[in-house]
C-alpha cells in the first residue's frame, strides 16, 4: 500500500528548480526553428507571347480560368480584364466565342452583385459586336442560364437578370422569341407565386385564380416599381414574339397598306429568299400543296425547325387555346395590379374630370394595358384571332368595364419635387428601375383600344355595346377636335380605334361625329409627312367601305374630304411626291366609282394639274404621270383649254412618248368619233374639239410660240432652194415630235375616210401654217409624214397646201445637205433620221417621192 500511494505521489511530485540552472526540456516541447531558401521560376515573369494580353500580362486562357476562382475580386478582376482585352483585340471573339459564352454565362447567377454587373457589361460587348447567326448554336446555353438567374431565391439576382434580358431584347429578338411559353413562364413567378388553397376555391381555377401577387420585404426597390420592371421586360418580349412572326395584318406598322383593312386579308408580298438569312431567322416558306388550278397553302416549311429539343417553338402560340390558357393566369394578376396601382390615386380628381394618378401608377397601368393588346396580337390567323377575342370578351368584359373605365379618362397628379441628399449607393441600386414616364394621354388611348377591341357588332339577340363605348367616344372626339398635339403611334391608335367603332356601332349619327373630328385634325397645317399619309389611307380606306356599310354610304364628311383632295393636289404639286402620289390613288380610287363631288371638283382644277409648264402631271414621276393620264377617263367634260394643256404635254417633251401615246388614245375613246363606248357614259368632248387637239399636238408648238419664232435669228435664212426658213430642234426635241405625230396619224385614219380627214389636215395648214416665214424642222417633217399617211391616188391636194408641202420638201433637203456638211454627232443623228437610214422608222425621203408623184399629177391636170 505504502508502494503504491508513494507512487501516484512520484507522479504528481513539482521538480523544484535552483535559483541559476537552466531549465529543463520537455517531453513534448516542439521545436520551431526552421530554415528557408529563395526559389525563382523565370518562366512567370515572361510575357505570354501565345496572343494578346492586359496591362496586366494575362491572355484570355488566363482570364477564363479564374471565373472558377472563389474569390469574388478574383472573378471581378478577370471580367474587367476580358472587357479589356476584348476591346483591344476584337479577333478574339471570333476564336473564344463558344467558351466566352459559357464561362461568362456561368457567372451571370453569382452571388457577388458586383461580378453580375461585371458579366452582364461583357455579355453586352459581345451582343454589340457578334451577330445573331453567329451566337445562334450557343444561345439555348444563354437561355439556360437567363433562366436560372430569373428563378433564383435571391432578390438580387432576379433584378440583374432583367439587364441580361434587356441585351437579348435588343441584339437578339428573333433568338429569344424561339423560346416563349418557358420564359412567359418565368415571368410569371417573377411577380407571382402559387397559392395552395383548398377546394374552397377550386371553383376558381378554370380562370386562372391559382396564382397571386407576391411580396418580397427584401428587395432593393418597391413592389410596385419591381412590378413595373418586370411587366416592361414582358412587354418587350411578347412585341419581340409578335414582330418576329408573320402575320396576316400589321398593327402598328409604319406601312398604312392593310393597317385598317376590316376583312382582315394580307397582301401576298414576294420574297427574296436568302437561305443563309432564312436559316437562322426562321422565315417562313409557304408550300403548296396539289397545287393544280388553285394551290391551297396549307403547310410551311421552315429551313431550320422552331422547336429546340426538350423546349416548346414559338408556333404553340398561334393558337388561340394557348394564349387562353397563359392569359388565363396573367390576366388576373394585371387586374391586381391595376387595382393596386389605382387604389391609392383614384380619390384625386382634377376640375376636368380627369382622376389624377402618380407618375408610377400611370406607367404601371400604361404596362397592364399594352401587355393586353400583344397577347391579342399573338395568334397570326385571322380565326384564332377572333377566337381569342370572343374569349376575352366573354370572360374579361365585365372586369375590365369595372376596373378600367370606372375612373376614366385619367389625368397625371403634380407631384413635388423635394430636393435631396444624393446618395450614390442608393441611386446605383435603383438604376434598374425604368424611370421613363408615361402621358395620361398615351394611357388613355390604350385604353380606349383596348376596350374597343372587345366590342361586337350590333345584331339580333346580340347587346348593345353603345353604353359603355359613349364615354370612350367622347375622348376620341375630343381628342381629335381640340387639336391636340399626338404623336404617329397615338394617331395611328386613334384611328384604329375610329376604324372599329364605326365598323361596329353602325350608326350614322356616331360615323359623322367621329370622322367630323377626324377631318379637323386633317385640317391641321403644318402636319408631318407620315400622319399626312396615315390619315389619307384611313380616308381612303374608310371610303371603299361604303358599299358594304350603308351608314358610311354618301358621307357628309367623306364627301367633302374627297372634293378638297384636287386643291389639295394643285397645291402640293412637285414638293412631295410620296403625298402627292397617295392623293392621286385616292382620287382615282372615287373617280372610278364616279363620285359627283370629286369629279366636280377634279373638273374644276383640271386645267391647273394638267398645265404643261408647271402642272402636277409634268413635274411628277413617271408612275404618278400615268395615274394622272389614267384620270382623263373619268372627267365629265373636256373644255378647249384643257386640250389646249394635253396638246402642250404631249409636245413639249415634258411626259415620255408612250404616255403621250396613251393620252392621245384615251382622249379618242372619249370622244364621239370613236365606236367604242362603256354604259351610258357620254363623249367628254366634241368632234370639233377633239380635230383641234389633234392638229396642235401634230403641228408640236402653240400659236404663241410659234409667233415668237418668226422673231428668231438662228433660223436657217431662205434662198432660192429653200424658200422657207427653217428652226433647228433639238435632236431629242425633233425625235419625240416624230413619235408623237405617229400616234396623231393612226388617230386620224380610224375617224373615217382618208379623204376627210385629209380635208381637216390642209383646211388647219391652209388657215394657220402658210403664212408663217419660220417654220421648225420638226413641225415640217411632222406634217409632211402625215400628209404622206393620209393621202392616196384618189386625193389631189390644194394647189397653195401642195406648194407649201413642197417648200417644206425643199427646205428640208436643203438643211440635210448643210447638215452633211457639219457633222457632230447630235447634227448626224438628225441627218440619218431624216434621211431613213439606220431605222425602223419610214423616212422622210418616202415622203419626198410621194409629193413628186403628186406635183405632176397637179401639173398634168393643169395642162390639161
Amino acid at each position: 500500500m505504502k508502494a503504491k500511494k508513494k507512487k501516484r505521489q512520484d507522479d504528481f511530485q513539482k521538480v523544484k528548480l535552483k535559483v541559476g540552472k537552466k531549465k529543463p526540456r520537455a517531453d513534448n516541447a516542439t521545436n520551431t526553428n526552421f530554415r528557408t531558401r529563395g526559389i525563382c521560376l523565370p518562366d512567370q515573369l515572361k510575357r505570354d507571347t501565345s496572343g494578346p494580353t492586359t496591362h496586366r500580362q494575362l491572355g484570355i486562357t488566363e482570364l477564363l480560368s479564374q471565373l472558377h476562382h472563389y474569390s469574388a475580386n478574383v472573378k471581378h478582376s478577370a471580367l474587367l480584364g476580358l472587357k479589356e482585352l476584348l476591346s483591344l483585340s476584337p479577333s478574339l471573339l471570333e476564336q473564344h466565342l463558344s467558351r466566352l459564352l459559357s464561362e461568362v454565362a456561368a457567372v451571370l447567377a453569382d452571388k457577388d452583385g458586383n461580378v453580375r454587373v461585371a458579366a452582364t457589361r461583357v455579355l453586352r460587348f459581345i451582343a454589340q459586336s457578334v451577330p445573331a447567326e453567329r451566337v445562334a448554336p450557343f444561345f439555348p446555353l444563354l437561355s439556360a442560364h437567363l433562366t436560372c438567374a430569373m428563378t433564383h431565391i435571391e432578390p438580387g439576382i432576379q433584378e440583374d437578370a432583367m439587364n441580361v434580358l434587356d441585351i437579348f431584347l435588343e441584339h437578339y429578338p428573333s433568338l429569344l422569341s424561339s423560346r416563349p411559353v418557358v420564359l412567359l413562364t418565368n415571368f410569371l413567378e417573377l411577380i407571382s407565386h402559387r397559392q395552395h388553397s383548398g377546394g374552397a376555391r377550386k371553383a376558381q381555377d378554370a380562370r386562372g385564380r391559382t396564382w397571386t401577387l407576391s411580396v418580397h420585404p427584401d428587395r432593393r426597390v418597391t413592389s410596385q416599381q419591381w412590378r413595373l420592371s418586370v411587366l416592361l421586360r414582358l412587354g418587350n418580349f411578347l412585341q419581340a414574339v409578335v414582330e418576329e412572326r408573320p402575320t396576316e395584318e400589321g398593327d402598328l406598322s409604319v406601312r398604312t397598306d392593310g393597317v385598317f383593312s376590316s376583312s382582315g386579308m394580307g397582301r401576298v408580298t414576294p420574297l427574296n429568299l436568302n437561305f443563309e438569312e432564312l436559316t437562322y431567322k426562321k422565315i417562313d416558306v409557304k408550300v403548296y400543296e396539289n397545287s393544280g388550278a388553285t394551290p391551297t397553302p396549307h403547310s410551311t416549311f421552315k429551313l431550320r425547325p422552331e422547336m429546340d429539343p426538350g423546349g416548346v417553338g414559338s408556333k404553340d402560340l398561334d393558337s388561340a387555346e394557348t394564349v387562353q390558357s397563359f392569359a388565363g393566369t396573367l390576366v388576373p394578376l394585371l387586374l391586381e395590379v391595376w387595382v393596386e396601382a389605382c387604389a391609392g390615386d383614384c380619390s384625386w380628381n382634377s376640375s376636368e374630370g380627369a382622376h389624377l394618378l402618380t407618375p408610377e401608377a400611370t406607367s404601371v397601368m400604361f404596362q397592364v394595358l399594352s401587355i393586353l393588346q400583344l397577347l391579342r396580337k399573338l395568334p397570326t390567323r385571322r380565326e384564332n384571332k377572333d377566337a381569342l377575342d370572343a374569349w376575352f370578351r366573354k370572360e374579361y368584359l365585365e372586369d375590365f368595364k369595372q376596373h378600367f373605365m370606372k375612373n376614366f379618362p385619367y389625368g397625371l397628379r403634380d407631384t413635388p419635387k423635394h430636393k435631396k441628399k444624393v446618395d450614390l449607393k442608393r441611386s446605383k441600386q435603383t438604376a434598374a428601375v425604368p424611370s421613363a414616364t408615361v402621358e395620361p394621354l398615351a394611357l388613355n388611348i390604350t385604353l380606349c383600344q383596348v376596350m374597343v377591341s372587345l366590342s361586337q357588332k350590333q345584331g339580333l339577340g346580340q347587346e348593345a355595346d353603345g353604353h359603355w363605348l359613349s364615354p370612350l367616344r367622347a375622348f376620341v372626339r375630343d381628342t381629335l377636335g381640340n387639336g391636340v398635339k399626338l404623336s404617329y403611334r397615338q394617331l395611328h391608335m386613334l384611328l384604329r380605334t375610329v376604324w372599329k367603332m364605326v365598323l361596329t356601332q353602325q350608326s350614322r349619327a356616331v360615323t359623322e361625329e367621329l370622322l367630323a373630328a377626324v377631318y379637323i385634325y386633317y385640317k391641321q397645317k403644318n402636319l408631318p409627312l407620315q400622319t399626312r399619309s396615315l390619315l389619307l389611307s384611313f380616308y381612303s380606306k374608310l371610303y371603299l367601305q361604303e358599299q358594304e356599310h350603308t351608314h358610311i354610304a354618301r358621307s357628309k364628311v367623306l364627301c367633302r374630304w374627297l372634293a378638297s383632295l384636287p386643291v389639295q393636289l394643285s397645291q402640293l404639286g412637285h414638293r412631295n411626291p410620296a403625298l402627292s402620289a397617295q392623293l392621286i390613288v385616292s382620287i382615282h380610287a372615287a373617280a372610278s366609282r364616279g363620285n359627283k363631288e370629286l369629279l366636280n371638283s377634279l373638273q374644276t382644277y383640271a386645267c391647273r394639274l394638267y398645265d404643261p409648264q408647271d402642272g402636277v402631271v409634268v413635274l411628277l414621276p413617271a408612275e404618278s404621270q400615268q395615274r394622272m393620264v389614267q384620270l382623263l377617263y373619268f372627267l365629265p367634260k373636256m373644255p378647249q383649254p384643257l386640250l389646249a394643256n394635253l396638246s402642250g404635254c404631249c409636245t413639249t417633251g415634258r411626259i415620255s412618248v408612250n404616255l403621250a401615246a396613251s393620252l392621245i388614245r384615251l382622249l379618242h375613246f372619249r370622244s364621239s368619233l370613236s365606236s367604242w363606248s362603256v354604259g351610258s357614259q357620254e363623249a367628254a368632248l366634241q368632234d370639233v374639239d377633239y380635230i383641234s387637239f389633234l392638229f396642235s399636238t401634230l403641228a408640236g408648238f402653240s400659236s404663241e410660240h410659234l409667233a415668237a419664232l418668226q422673231d428668231d435669228e438662228t433660223a436657217l435664212l431662205p434662198s432660192s432652194l429653200s424658200p422657207l426658213c427653217l428652226y433647228q430642234t433639238p435632236l431629242e426635241h425633233f425625235t419625240h415630235h416624230w413619235d408623237v405625230v405617229e400616234e396623231v396619224c393612226r388617230s386620224l385614219e380610224t375617224i373615217g375616210s382618208k379623204s376627210q380627214c385629209f380635208d381637216i389636215l390642209q383646211n388647219g395648214i391652209f388657215r394657220y401654217l402658210m403664212k408663217l416665214e419660220v417654220v421648225p424642222d420638226s413641225m415640217a417633217a411632222g406634217l409632211l409624214r402625215a400628209v404622206s399617211r393620209l393621202l392616196d391616188l384618189s386625193i389631189l391636194p390644194a394647189e397653195q397646201v401642195l406648194r407649201f408641202l413642197s417648200q417644206c420638201c425643199l427646205s428640208l433637203l436643203v438643211l440635210l445637205v448643210f447638215m452633211q456638211q457639219h457633222t457632230p454627232a447630235e447634227t448626224n443623228h438628225k441627218r440619218c433620221f431624216l434621211g431613213g437610214a439606220g431605222d425602223d422608222r419610214i423616212g422622210f425621203l418616202s415622203c419626198i417621192s410621194f409629193l413628186e408623184s403628186r406635183v405632176a399629177r397637179l401639173g398634168n391636170t393643169q395642162v390639161q
